[in-house]
């Protein structure tokens, strides 16, 4: 094993602490401390409990991770309002 390889696990967020770290629950049954990866906070990705994640973990550091993606959600949207990520229709402005 190369010095610079890592070791990706997935799993579910269980916790948001502060800053910019999670509580995750990996598939394995073990549970770390991840921070979120840059271009996860240069894109603006947010992570809330309940999501499925990707971590990357050094091989010498098993107790903390990097987490790296942010699995799409599996589960239909609401039937009572718009898909998650996009406004609301309607509301206090209209359009000429």
């Amino acid at each position: 094993m190369a010095k610079e390889e890592l070791i990706q696990f997935e799993g579910l967020v269980t916790e948001i602490l502060p800053d910019a770290r999670y509580r995750v629950q990996l598939d394995t049954g073990h549970e770390i401390v991840a921070y979120t990866a840059g271009k996860m906070k240069k894109n603006r990705i947010k992570t809330l409990a309940g999501d499925r994640v990707t971590i990357e973990m050094s091989p010498y550091d098993l107790e903390k991770g990097r987490l790296i993606f942010r699995h799409k959600d599996e589960r239909p949207s609401s039937p009572g309002g718009p898909p998650r990520g996009q406004p609301p229709r309607g509301g206090q402005f209209r359009r000429r």
